[in-house]
């Protein structure tokens, strides 16, 4: 019998092409993006997931903000972790990391730049149960001066060799220590927000020269230390979370320490000093609604389509039900159908999505994959899309079956009220739905386009950051020295307009940022409750980032070699309540120690990290520390000739005074604009879903529109015969679309609205959400509708109406 039902299905939608065409091509297209969302939410979902994750915690930071804590830095002090392990008997475990935005090996006349990597306790590899290729995991970090390295690095250093138990050198901020390798681990994965490429004993720090002499053992002095923890598998993390809360372990009643779970971390923090840039739930619940709402407009087209059809077919089941057939045969006749139909949609989906991947990855910036090892993990979407595939089957096979055979063989079957009303409700939700996502489409775009165009009051344009490491063992003074030659260089090369030396720059991460408590004023008031973040420079810096003075000036040279010398921002004085500049300009700061720091110019607030941040209250400092070279390039130098010969010519100068060194430069606009990726791809996403969930609203739209038009043909007959115009006729058969997209206007601004200031909160700077969104949303819903439906009035109107009526 199934296999009857098979033949007949498959005869059915091979006759019906234009039915099957609509139906299958809508089906594909939502269930291709229904699973490319999936894939991308599967893997942000999937962060921080290992064996024991559920009972591993980041401990970190809140800050006393007037009467409040909030959450403040990622970081926390090198005593937190024994502490935590000392004071609470849930805490198994505890494994710190003091981070590396990188580090250089030198092997030989080899020299690797290599990203990412930590000092990191022994226990590591009990806290992360990552696997290990080399050596013993209780053992790898446990000396001083021991590494180990991910399998791409052994590679890069000792290539076919087997690296076990060889040394190799590691230099940081001029600093060398040679470390020996006790192990080899796999490359990170993509799926974890601590990618540490190379971990070094925690010991190394008593041998590393790096390290100032009160970092050597617990203290409550700097917090530059990433601290997780393991609990007990019974733990109450609510209540652990609280007594840690309780404690103060740090005996500072302005600052206390907090934990949050580590699968959360990805989706759920967003605090300063994060190892990288984390992703987002909200952005993740807006995808997941995206999703659901494309693959259910292609469920809603389905079953509209398939009910509109069911009168044409009203004969065959009156013809049916007289030769002995009993509803449930007819149902499962109309299931097996949707069923065939659906399967050959997933099919193409399923091809669709393959092609479309690495496209998808483009956008994304992730390396999604979906492979026969994943299918399991995605058995609840392919079972969420079969149920809601019989669910959609389900109704027109019900409505099918019903059909009395005596009104159906007579031909009177019509459109029930029921019936017709259903129908209208499922193109009111189609356009409820698309008005939504175009409204997110305008916001989304409007909101990027808002932040790439604020003036973050600095001018990044032809500026590169030169940063390299010196290998050679030389003093600092030698290196500074050799860095201020170099700086007198690269200014008498004809391309260069001005160079200057920062510690960090806009766009940089926060890692080259320190944070601090505790200012006292000039007017003797001590703030112990707001966090400044500061940097050092040398006083061409300002110039050359185009930073504007609001009073004041550059720091001055002094014979007696007096750096105490500052710049703060605006944002520094609103934080303090200062209103004149006069209050604080040549007065004195005291910070860190209570050292003078004399205040020689304000400058006006400029972004650091992008508009999508607040602006930080700054101390600028006047250091001539070896860090970044900045140079400001002029026009020849980018030009497509002039670029490749002078980078050329800028690493020449480099390495005649560095031989024994790594070279590398970023240019400063493109790192500063890259802190909006996510949010660019976030948006090419909204608009290339919502352009497929309108395509798939229109498809349903035309195929709906073409069979009312055969069901009227002999009402459009009657009225030309009549008189009734072209106009007329369309207006007749268009006036109804127009009523239910004006209803989905209705329902759809409100919840847009609300929407879309929920994924705007996330923003310091945002745009506002003019009436002319919703308008605009709304006549390109219309536009789009009147579009699809007026060709086939169109073609109605112009019929004979003696073709149609002759039938008769």
């Amino acid at each position: 019998m199934y296999k009857l039902f098979l033949k007949i299905a498959t005869r059915y939608l091979l006759k019906n092409k234009l039915y099957s065409f609509i139906n299958i091509f809508g089906l594909a297209i939502g269930i291709a993006s229904f699973v490319l969302i999936m894939i991308y939410i599967k893997n942000e979902r999937s962060y921080d997931k290992f064996e024991g994750s559920e009972n591993v915690y980041r401990a970190y930071m809140d800050y006393l903000v007037g009467d409040t804590f909030e959450a403040g830095d990622a970081m926390t002090y090198n005593a937190s972790g024994p502490s935590l392990k000392q004071e609470f008997p849930e805490v198994l475990d505890y494994v710190r990391f003091y981070y590396f935005e990188k580090v250089t090996f030198v092997l030989g006349d080899n020299i690797f730049e290599q990203p990412m990597g930590s000092l990191a306790d022994a226990s590591y590899f009990n806290i992360f149960k990552y696997p290990l290729l080399k050596g013993t995991k209780e053992t790898v970090l446990k000396d001083p001066n021991t590494v180990v390295l991910s399998e791409t690095l052994a590679r890069k250093l000792f290539g076919s060799e087997d690296p076990f138990q060889k040394t190799v050198s590691a230099f940081w901020d001029g600093t060398e220590v040679v470390l020996t390798v006790t192990g080899v681990m796999p490359d990170p994965p993509q799926n974890i927000h601590f990618k540490n490429n190379f971990l070094i004993s925690f010991n190394t720090e008593n041998t590393w020269g790096i390290f100032n002499e009160h970092q050597l053992k617990p203290n409550w002095n700097m917090n530059n230390y990433y601290t997780y923890i393991k609990t007990a598998s019974n733990t109450n993390a609510a209540q652990l979370r609280q007594k840690i809360i309780d404690s103060d372990i740090e005996e500072d009643t302005e600052e206390r320490h907090n934990i949050e779970p580590i699968e959360d971390i990805h989706l759920y923090s967003n605090k300063p000093y994060e190892v990288e840039a984390n992703g987002s739930i909200t952005r993740i619940k807006f995808l997941s609604a995206i999703a659901f709402i494309i693959l259910i407009l292609s469920w809603l087209n389905y079953i509209n389509l398939s009910t509109t059809k069911s009168l044409e077919r009203a004969k065959e089941t009156g013809i049916r039900k007289v030769s002995g057939a009993q509803r449930p045969e007819l149902m499962m006749q109309s299931l097996v159908e949707s069923i065939l139909l659906n399967m050959v949609a997933i099919v193409i989906a399923l091809v669709l999505t393959l092609v479309l991947l690495p496209l998808y990855n483009n956008y994304t910036g992730k390396n999604l994959s979906l492979e026969w090892a994943d299918i399991e993990s995605f058995l609840p979407i392919f079972g969420f899309i079969l149920f809601g595939m019989v669910l959609a089957g389900l109704y027109p096979a019900i409505v099918l079956s019903s059909y009395s055979p005596a009104k159906a063989l007579k031909g009177k079957i019509k459109t029930s009220t029921g019936g017709l009303n259903v129908r209208k409700g499922l193109i009111v939700a189609q356009f409820l739905a698309t008005i939504i996502l175009l409204v997110g489409t305008i916001v989304v775009t409007k909101q990027i386009n808002f932040l790439q165009n604020q003036p973050i009051g600095t001018n990044l344009n032809q500026i590169i950051a030169l940063h390299g490491e010196v290998v050679s063992k030389e003093v600092d003074s030698l290196v500074i020295s050799k860095y201020n030659v170099l700086e007198s260089e690269l200014e008498n090369l004809s391309f260069v307009k001005n160079v200057a030396i920062a510690q960090t720059y806009p766009g940089d991460s926060f890692d080259n940022l320190s944070s601090s408590r505790g200012v006292t004023l000039p007017n003797g008031d001590v703030d112990n409750n707001n966090v400044f973040y500061s940097y050092h420079v040398r006083p061409d810096y300002f110039n050359l980032v185009g930073i504007e003075f609001l009073a004041g000036h550059t720091f001055i040279p002094t014979a007696a070699k007096n750096y105490n010398q500052v710049v703060v921002n605006e944002a520094f004085l609103r934080l303090h309540n200062i209103t004149s500049v006069n209050e604080i300009l040549g007065k004195n700061l005291k910070f860190w120690g209570n050292s003078d720091w004399q205040v020689t110019g304000i400058i006006k607030d400029y972004h650091h990290f992008g508009s999508k941040r607040a602006v930080l209250p700054m101390i600028i400092r006047n250091q001539y520390d070896v860090y970044n070279l900045l140079i400001k390039l002029d026009d020849t130098a980018i030009s497509e000739s002039g670029f490749t010969n002078s980078i050329n010519q800028i690493e020449k100068k480099w390495n005649e005074i560095f031989p024994r060194s790594s070279f590398n430069y970023t240019f400063l606009d493109k790192k500063f604009q890259a802190q909006y990726n996510d949010d660019k791809a976030f948006g090419i996403a909204f608009q290339v879903f919502t352009l497929l969930a309108i395509l798939i609203a229109s498809l349903g739209l035309f195929g709906l529109t073409s069979y009312t038009v055969v069901q009227r043909k002999k009402e459009i007959g009657v009225r030309k015969v009549n008189g009734a115009s072209v106009a007329g006729i369309m207006k007749l058969l268009n006036q109804d679309f127009v009523k239910w997209i004006a209803l989905a206007f209705i329902i759809a601004v409100p919840i847009s609205l609300y929407a879309m200031n929920k994924w705007l909160e996330g923003f310091a700077y945002k745009t506002n959400i003019s009436w002319w969104v919703f308008a605009l949303a709304g006549i390109v819903a219309l536009a789009i509708a009147l579009l699809t439906v007026s060709w086939q009035s169109f073609k109605a109107a112009m019929a004979n109406p003696v073709e149609s009526l002759k039938e008769e």
